[in-house]
Formats: C-alpha cells, structure tokens, sequence
C-alpha cells in the first residue's frame, strides 16, 4: 500500500510498517552493477525474515545505516533511538562506564522498520541477551590481503580439515564483500575469554603449518600478502555481520550461507549473491540445522594440544 506521503505501508506479520521514501536509491547502478532502492531493500528483508531471523532473536544488534545510500556519511548505530516504535525490543548492555541499550530483532516487523532506516548491514553479538557473557557462536573471519577469493577458498579448507579434526561442526558464509566466515556453533557454557583463546589457538596452529600463506598478525603491515586468520569478533561487544544482510557495496550483495560443498564452485567469490537472488539459496536451508547442535570445546582443546605437541 502506498501513501499520498510518499510512504509505503508494509504488512510484516500481524503489523503493518511504515517506509519512508520507498523511491530513494541506496546503491546506485553503474557499470555492472544494478540499481536498488530502499524499497528494495525492504522487500528483500522481508522475503528473507523466515532464514535470517533465527539468527538475529534474542542477540544485540548494532546498525550499520546509511541514510543517504551507500555513496553518502554511514554512522554505526549501538543505542535504540527513543523516536523507535515501542514494540521493537531492546536490551540494556552493559559498557565501561554504563550501558547501552542495544535493538534487537525478534520479527519481520522490526526488520522491515530498520531497512525503513537505512540501516543496510546489521551486526550481531555472538551471545544471546540472556547470556551475554557465554556465546553460542565462534567466528573465523578469512580476510584476504587484496580481493584473491581463490586464497580464501584454501584458507576454508585447510580450516575446516583443522575443525574437522578436533570434531567440531562448521558452517561456511560468504561475507558480502572479500572473504568468508567460518562459523563453530557452542553449547554457550565457555564465555567469552575461553572461546577467544581456543579460536586464537586453532588460528595460530594454521598459520604455524602455512607461515606463507596465513598469518595471525593484527597489523596490516605485518601480513604481506597472506591471508588473515582474524579471531577479533569472539570478544565481548564485539559483533560480526548477521547471515543473509545486505553489505554497503556496489550491487547490494549479501553475506550469506553456503554447504561446504558449494566451495568447490568456480562460480563461488564473496559477493556472490546479492539481493536478487539471496533469498533462493536461504531457501536451499545450506546449514541445515548445524548450528543447533553446539559443542563444548573441552573435549576440541584437548585434541588441539595433541595437535600443537
């Protein structure tokens, strides 16, 4: 339904959302890539609400919002603005110093409002609201040091063989803008010390086996041309980007799950889908359930120490 406002008004579950300025293009076309508009962006988010929620409830958002498109200022958003519907929930984190009161998206209403505000990429907090300290979520970033997907496609094996080894499920995502993401679901009994540990530990004993092509090293200056094993976002407050949002680049592409399989594609780089067609891989259930069945990582520890002798 559209207003004489020039408002569009969106039927997301049992509510109906208001967007603003459906018309206005955030990622403007050119060369190959397509045009979409904040209408867009909301019929994307909608159509996608039934795969990416289950990975967005319960856990702190931070909005990464672009409200002049992607060519325009972006701010990241932690606090909930006080002018955001009532209905749309919150969470009081606490910060050094105080706390901030994080949105979170249970629904396809609350998603449709924050595309309605621009807000392009969401990040999530590896832990839930109601255990903050102990995620359920353990995060390899693959970054590579120019955009050489085929780096990152070793770097997923060669991790994933690690993982397969110390008897730890993992998902794969492509991140929407040059690597991939290689996810351990936790049972969500370590907090968030222990896991950073444990995935610094598994990061360093690749990069010890592969010194020329991997490394574990923060500053960019040190790496040359190897690939990033990035362990940064399994901290507290920490986030990474949720499966299957939006990434603020050319053609609108989006982060999103794959099968270990689908990395054997030659087709496969990190933009591979964008918002025209994410929605049919969600609809293909790539992680089929994996990340429902958590692991200790005592058992994966013991193991790493064989490993590392």
């Amino acid at each position: 339904m559209s207003g004489g406002d020039g408002t569009r008004r969106v039927r997301a579950g049992r509510r109906t959302v208001e967007v603003h300025r459906p018309d206005k293009v955030l990622f403007p076309g050119g060369g190959d890539a397509k045009e979409y508009t904040k209408g867009d962006l909301v019929d994307y988010y909608r159509a996608v609400a039934p795969f990416m929620l289950p990975h967005l409830r319960g856990r702190p958002l931070m909005l990464e919002r672009h409200p002049d498109g992607i060519d325009g200022p972006t701010f990241m958003q932690k606090n909930t603005p006080k002018h955001y519907p009532e209905w749309i929930p919150r969470v009081e984190v606490a910060k050094e110093g105080g706390t901030v009161r994080h949105t979170v998206c249970d629904d396809t209403a609350t998603l449709v409002h924050l595309a309605d505000q621009a807000s392009i990429t969401l990040h999530r907090w590896l832990s839930r609201a109601d255990t903050i300290d102990h995620p359920d979520r353990l995060v390899f970033d693959l970054d590579p040091a120019g955009d050489d997907f085929e780096a990152v496609r070793a770097a997923a094996r060669l991790l994933g063989e690690l993982l397969d080894e110390l008897e730890l499920p993992s998902a794969l995502m492509t991140t929407g803008s040059r690597g991939l993401h290689v996810i351990v679901p936790l049972n969500g009994r370590h907090d968030f010390d222990e896991v950073r540990a444990f995935a610094r530990d598994v990061a360093g004993t690749l990069a010890d086996a592969h010194p020329d092509r991997l490394t574990t090293a923060a500053r960019k200056k040190e790496r040359g041309e190897r690939l990033y094993l990035d362990i940064q976002r399994n901290a507290y407050a920490q986030t990474a980007v949720a499966p299957y949002t939006v990434r603020p680049r050319p053609g609108a592409p989006v982060a999103t799950p794959i099968t270990w399989a689908q990395l054997d594609d030659p087709e496969l780089h990190a933009r591979r889908w964008t918002v025209a067609d994410a929605v049919e891989q969600a609809r293909t259930n790539p992680w089929s359930g994996l990340l429902s069945r958590g692991r200790a990582l005592g058992p994966a520890r013991r193991r790493l120490n064989v490993l590392r002798g």
